[in-house]
């Protein structure tokens, strides 16, 4: 990533916001500055040449400074700003309490396989871990390190515990499976280097103790890392409809170790960089998102095994996503709010209606569910139309979404997902489905603006 990236006490303003901090610049020839004994060198920030060689360097902390996302798609990314209303930072401050309570219903989510596994590591039963997959809870802790990065960029402190407990939780389970030999000893070390150095680097790049080229190899890491998992973990979902392959897994791997490497080499434009710095945060929502695309899939493959599904586990998975989505919302974090929605409706909500469905779960507890969630996220986007002063709840997922995202989104997953879905079961033709699949509309536009590539208008697009 380059370093007009990189968020430091003393970086200047976003370029996004630069015209704002010049409208607001004063003149020392002004009758009121001209006693002051001001000149340029005042504003000089002296840095010794030898800190940049420093593994850990030590600034000066600024106080209330915002930090603006990499992969920000709003406008109004970052902290509460200075005179804002006081209702706006009532319920700022009541969505980061929302974010922080939203460990409770994790924590209570993965425990009992915590005290299910110690239980049967103590009885002698090692066998049983072998139901627990611990590629998937690698996966899972993958995850948890690259979106715990995502938000300790942009100093969200509630949700950088949520991440944190996630990485603990996780590691805690993938250490029973160590002892019960059923993950492979070289696979866990390699693992546990993983997990000390990501938190250790993300707390001290939290508090500005960092280097910033340690920074970025880690933020390279994680990038590659996601990037290469999540096509694999897409691809082996739909096996044995699909070929066992790794060759999602390696193709990635590759296409993402030449983005780092074009990007670290200033092989790319400044929008390239940009488009390279926001994958990891991505790949890891998406690998979330993911996880209820999976669970539903197998529902429908399998209905007997709902009856193994728990409601309850169910109820507490919406009840900690649906915590975060106030705060992602109120701060305009489109991919915070799109992961955390995802996760709500589609693998808390959706299993509960699943478990409805086949006569699993009271009608009664199918209501309560429902009833809660709609009046959750109805108070959600009523409460933030006040506080920033829009006459309807619209005006807030206008500003979130933006015009083409909202139509890319309905494009891709209602659209052409309900295409992709008649042609796997076999009720639409192929020929049909690679016509939908052609990128006619970006292979026009790369035409119409002189590029050599569909890429091209992809990345002026993202980086606009």
């Amino acid at each position: 990533m380059a370093t007009s990236f990189l968020s430091t006490p003393f970086a200047p303003p976003h370029p996004r916001h630069r015209n704002r901090f010049q409208q607001h610049s004063h003149s020392t020839d002004l009758p009121q500055f001209k006693h002051l004994n001001l000149t340029r060198s005042s504003f000089l920030l002296t840095v010794s040449p030898s800190s940049h060689f420093r593994l850990f360097a030590f600034p000066p902390r600024r106080s209330n400074f915002a930090v603006q996302a990499l992969d920000s798609d709003a406008p109004n990314q970052g902290s509460v700003s200075v005179g804002r209303s006081q209702s706006y930072q009532q319920w700022d401050s009541l969505t980061s309490k929302f974010s922080a309570a939203a460990n409770i219903p994790f924590l209570l989510l993965q425990m009992p396989q915590i005290i299910l596994n110690a239980r049967n590591l103590l009885s002698g039963n090692k066998t049983a871990l072998s139901a627990v997959p611990w590629l998937g809870m690698l996966t899972s802790l993958l995850g948890n390190l690259s979106l715990l990065s995502y938000f300790a960029k942009k100093r969200e402190k509630e949700a950088m515990l949520v991440q944190t407990l996630g990485v603990v939780s996780t590691y805690v389970v993938l250490v029973q499976l160590a002892l019960a030999e059923t993950m492979p000893l070289p696979y866990f070390l390699a693992t546990s280097v993983v997990v000390i150095s990501g938190l250790v680097l993300n707390f001290l790049n939290y508090f500005g103790l960092l280097n910033a080229e340690l920074w970025r190899f880690w933020e390279d890491f994680i990038t590659i890392g996601g990037l290469s998992v999540l096509p694999q973990i897409m691809w082996s979902t739909f096996v044995p409809y699909l070929p066992n392959s790794i060759l999602p897994g390696a193709t990635s791997f590759v296409i993402a170790l030449l983005a780092v490497t074009l990007a670290r080499t200033g092989k790319l434009s400044e929008k390239g960089v940009k488009f390279v710095g926001g994958i990891s945060g991505w790949t890891a929502t998406l690998l979330f998102m993911w996880m209820p695309v999976s669970q539903l899939w197998t529902n429908y493959l399998n209905p007997e095994n709902m009856k193994g599904l728990s409601a309850f586990s169910m109820l507490l998975a919406m009840l900690g996503n649906g915590l975060m989505l106030p705060r992602a919302l109120l701060i305009r974090d489109f991919m915070w709010f799109t992961g955390s929605t995802w996760a709500t409706l589609f693998y808390g909500y959706g299993n509960i209606a699943c478990l409805y469905l086949l006569n699993i779960i009271s009608k009664e507890f199918f209501l309560a569910a429902t009833g809660g969630l709609i009046l959750w996220i109805g108070t959600t986007f009523w409460r933030d139309s006040v506080v920033h002063g829009y006459s309807s709840p619209l005006a807030s997922i206008r500003d979130l979404i933006g015009s083409f995202t909202g139509s890319t989104w309905a494009t891709l997953f209602y659209g052409y997902g309900n295409i992709a879905c008649l042609y796997l079961l076999n009720i639409i033709s192929k020929e049909f489905f690679l016509a939908a699949t052609g990128g006619t509309t970006f292979w026009r536009d790369s035409v119409v603006h002189g590029y050599s590539s569909p890429l091209a208008s992809i990345r002026d697009l993202i980086g606009s």
